[in-house]
């Protein structure tokens, strides 16, 4: 299955907890959408995101985060695992 990179950008009061809790909702309802959310990392500072998932479609994996929180993509791109 296709992997995708997503990044949020600006993400006002981002936390550690705030991430962690959106990712929760992410696994919860991940199923659904036959997309599994691997790892995410995060930046306080600047309030940004990348979340790394296998997904069928970069549609599929940004319905997940539509339907879990709420907190979209600015850009999602498929990548290939490296070393």
């Amino acid at each position: 299955m296709p992997l995708f990179m997503d990044h949020h950008k600006g993400v006002e009061g981002l936390t550690a907890e705030a991430v962690a809790e959106a990712h929760r909702k992410d696994m919860e309802i991940q199923d659904q959408y036959g997309v599994k959310y691997h790892r995410y990392w995060f930046n306080e500072d600047t309030g940004e995101i990348w979340c790394l998932a296998e997904a069928p479609d970069k549609e599929a994996a940004e319905a997940v985060h539509r339907e879990a929180h709420g907190l979209v993509a600015d850009e999602i791109v498929e990548v290939k695992e490296g070393s």
